[in-house]
């Protein structure tokens, strides 16, 4: 790694820089992005999904949240890059590391990409570090990329072939969602709408693909005007079937030529971005064609999310397929005798499972199946053949799969052999808070920050908690992270019928082990004015590991009901035998 960054800071002398700030976004801003993006893992070797690393002439920070705390002190050589924890003492945020550098070197010059950056981290960069007198310089070219391609020009695998969905999966045809869209464009005054993000245009045309591990989206961007719409990407992927399935007014363009028709095709019109969801790359070269700049929410975020009928129905059933392979494994692992089991043989037992269920298409994201004191690890992700269980060990086993217009994502913590009291009154107190947010009825424009705090109450007056966010938004047959809904301290977005939310709390302690229960579920409406939470994932709590007199009678009354579910859905899947010991373990 020492000589990646020293080559690197080569290229900060060349280009007249004294910094360069590296985010985990793409040119897409997606979370998850294709491997020769994988920019700050090739330069940090870090390889959680979220992060930043800023590289100076002298130094190199990683920026991780308490998700990484762990796993980026595994993974990072710090005498070549130091860590800071964000939102521990002591630790610091980049912009106030780039203030401390300012005052060392006036005028102190940090390089980005723009085409990596949202408009709204530039803008808080800029704000942040203006008075400070640092500046910030946009490069025409990704340096991680330059060096990359120098040390290893191997050029990047052919793009799989892109599929269309039909309207009896995806609920809606492509010209329906663009009237839509459009509708929304002439009620906000805009001529043109930019589309930057992968899962935005999948959704939009019904297309999907497989640039992105684990992620049925292709690479592409979009444009949307009243009777137009220019689709860019590889053209030479666009077969006779995808034109056909593709509305009659899409205009099908290279994806390199994106930049340089962005200008002239939205000149001196009214363009609708989202400060979170244009680059601050695409907002140059709009401000550079003079165009008149509408910022407001993007609204395919918001259509993608509220789920229709028939979305919901692929939901349910996915879900459903995820929950039988689940339930079967912690079968599996219940009746293990003969100890040492691995991560690895753990990850494929259900792995296998999910690729004989019908229309599988993929994993939705790396399988964690950590074991023992891995499982405090939020994002755990170096399985290895070599992490062998010992009796009185915790697994915790979170995973998802992508099926034909269906995601799932779904955790369960189990525990090799007996638990011990500590052990159980954790996941006990885990297993309430998840009931408690499962269970909670709230009003039309609740927020998800404010079932956030719900969720923590009970873990809070037994002094735990956890790092991460309640819950995330799921796409269908999408990304398995998706916006903008979520149960987090920070989510301000109300909860609408028809959204797809995780309820995942948990709880972890570094050299002791971890503790997550996540189920999906979906947002509906109980009466006028109240929403709830439906379940799609029934899968059983490990028995052995619950204390059963530290629940409240209503906490009770809820798990007999979601066991009363859990037997009638999944009892005609299973064999005799396994339809008793799913009865065996429901029974409270």
């Amino acid at each position: 790694m020492a000589s990646k960054l020293d080559q690197f800071r080569q290229l900060l002398v060349e280009y007249g820089l004294d910094g360069y700030f590296i985010p985990s976004d793409d040119e897409h801003l997606n979370e998850y992005a294709p491997p020769e993006k994988w920019r700050r893992h090739w330069l940090s070797e870090f390889t959680g999904s979220a992060g930043e690393l800023l590289v100076t002439r002298d130094h190199a920070y990683l920026f991780v949240d308490s998700r990484y705390y762990e796993q980026a002190d595994q993974q990072v050589d710090t005498s070549q890059i130091q860590v800071c924890k964000l939102e521990l003492d002591g630790h610091k945020k980049p912009e106030e590391i780039l203030a401390d550098l300012a005052d060392r070197h006036p005028q102190f010059c940090l390089g980005i990409d723009p085409f990596v950056f949202t408009l709204e981290k530039w803008r808080t960069l800029k704000n942040e570090l203006r008075i400070k007198g640092v500046i910030i310089k946009p490069i025409g070219e990704n340096l991680v990329d330059k060096l990359r391609q120098k040390i290893d020009p191997t050029p990047a695998p052919a793009r799989p072939p892109l599929y269309g969905l039909p309207a009896s999966i995806a609920g809606k045809t492509p010209t329906a969602k663009l009237q839509q869209v459009r509708e929304k464009m002439q009620s906000a005054g805009a001529d043109f709408l930019i589309v930057t993000k992968l899962d935005q245009i999948a959704w939009l045309f019904n297309v999907r693909g497989a640039d992105v591990p684990c992620n049925p989206v292709f690479l592409a961007h979009a444009i949307v005007t009243h009777d137009q719409v220019y689709l860019f990407t590889d053209l030479e992927r666009v077969t006779d079937a995808i034109k056909a399935h593709l509305p009659k007014d899409v205009i099908l363009a290279e994806y390199r030529d994106y930049a340089t028709k962005l200008s002239s095709i939205c000149a001196h019109g009214k363009v609708w971005i989202d400060d979170r969801g244009i680059t601050y790359g695409s907002y140059l070269l709009l401000e550079s064609a003079q165009a008149i700049l509408l910022e407001k929410d993007h609204p395919i975020e918001t259509l993608k999310a509220q789920k229709n009928a028939e979305e919901l129905t692929q939901m349910r059933w996915a879900n459903l397929k995820a929950s039988i392979a689940k339930t079967r494994t912690i079968r599996w692992l219940d009746q293990q005798a003969q100890l040492p089991i691995s991560e690895i043989t753990i990850a494929h037992y259900i792995e296998n499972l999910y690729r004989h269920s019908p229309d599988f298409i993929s994993l939705s994201f790396p399988t964690i199946a950590a074991i023992g004191t891995n499982s405090s690890i939020v994002h755990y992700g170096n399985l290895s053949a070599q992490a062998i269980g010992k009796v009185g060990d915790l697994v915790l086993l979170d995973s998802g799969c992508q099926f034909l217009g269906g995601t799932t994502d779904d955790t369960r913590t189990m525990v090799l052999g007996d638990p011990t009291p500590e052990q159980k009154f954790r996941y006990t107190e885990v297993l309430r808070a998840h009931i408690n947010c499962a269970m909670t009825v709230f009003p039309k424009g609740t927020y998800g920050c404010q079932v956030d705090g719900i969720t923590r109450a009970n873990l809070w007056r037994a002094r735990l908690d956890y790092g991460h966010g309640t819950g995330h938004g799921v796409g269908a047959g999408l990304n398995v992270h998706e916006g903008p809904n979520g149960l987090s301290k920070r989510n301000q977005q109300a909860l609408e019928v028809g959204m797809i939310n995780s309820i995942e709390p948990g709880y972890y302690a570094a050299g002791w082990g971890g503790i997550r229960l996540e189920n999906l579920y979906e947002v509906q409406e109980l009466e006028s004015g109240w929403l709830g939470f439906r379940p799609l994932t029934y899968i059983p709590f490990v028995k052995r590991l619950i204390v059963l007199e530290n629940l409240t009678e209503v906490e009770r009354q809820w798990l007999e009901t979601y066991y009363r579910s859990v037997r009638e859905l999944l009892s005609p899947h299973l064999d005799p035998e396994e339809q008793a010991w799913l009865q065996a373990e429901c029974s409270l």
